[in-house]
């Protein structure tokens, strides 16, 4: 299952050189590649060549021709990497990117030489009360628009005390990034997914990465990663919270850094 768009039709930047094995970033359900400007410089540090998407339906990417589920925009990811000519890649995701990245990981094992999963979960379908909250911020996009909906959630994604220009930066994003019915499939996406009982069948080496004051998705979310993927790392970002490569990016590079060192 795919999305019905060729990769080569998605917005992707690149950084580094295509010599380098590839980083392939995954960004949240509220934002778009530019969450990873402050990993561009895991290029040089690592050595690894960046590629950060606008997930099909975000941005400056073209909108799914119907609903991808999270297998779909799984394939998508999967076909971007071989678009670039690589036959394997790390792959970093945040919040919703992380569960997509888990279900590449699953779908297409193959190609993942490594994951890092950043303040993310087994998805939003675990109870009917947050499979229902998931879907519902759809609506609120549709009622109240970009604009709004960004300021009312952004300073939930940020540890307090966050300066503000990380989170006029976050906001910025979001509004700018998310569109129906990109969105609502997004969340749709969430509510329907629950890897609880999968986890096991993760092969790739995992970095479980997390803001200790991430209250969107808490600790124990990725807690409950790490004990369920078998050959998983934990690591806890101080004053972060559920966006710890943006809030606190030299900390945050500096545990991927070490986790691609080990691979």
């Amino acid at each position: 299952m795919t999305v019905g768009l060729p990769a080569k039709k998605l917005f992707y930047w690149s950084h580094g050189s295509e010599n380098q094995p590839l980083l392939l970033c995954l960004h949240g359900i509220g934002s778009c590649a530019d969450a990873f400007l402050n990993q561009r410089t895991l290029a040089d540090e690592a050595g690894y060549r960046l590629v950060a998407w606008d997930a099909p339906g975000y941005r400056y990417s073209p909108d799914p021709l119907e609903a991808p589920g999270l297998s779909g925009w799984a394939d998508s990811a999967a076909e971007l990497i071989q678009e670039l000519g690589y036959s394997k890649a790390v792959v970093l995701g945040v919040s919703w990117g992380g569960v997509t990245a888990t279900r590449l990981a699953m779908r297409h094992p193959e190609l993942v030489s490594g994951l890092i999963l950043a303040d993310s979960s087994v998805g939003s379908g675990t109870t009917s009360s947050q499979a229902k909250l998931m879907r519902g911020r759809a609506s609120v996009l549709e009622e109240k628009g970009a604009t709004v909906f960004a300021q009312e959630r952004s300073h939930l994604l940020v540890a307090p005390g966050t300066a503000n220009d990380v989170l006029k930066q976050v906001e910025q994003l979001f509004a700018d990034s998310i569109r129906m019915p990109g969105y609502a499939w997004a969340c749709d996406s969430m509510a329907d997914t629950d890897h609880s009982d999968v986890l096991k069948n993760v092969e790739a080496p995992t970095l479980v990465v997390y803001g200790a004051q991430d209250v969107v998705t808490p600790p124990e979310a990725s807690r409950t990663l790490a004990n369920g993927i078998r050959r998983s790392v934990l690591k806890e970002i101080n004053a972060a919270g559920h966006l710890a490569n943006q809030e606190q990016p030299a900390a945050f590079n500096e545990s991927v850094i070490s986790f691609l060192n080990s691979l």
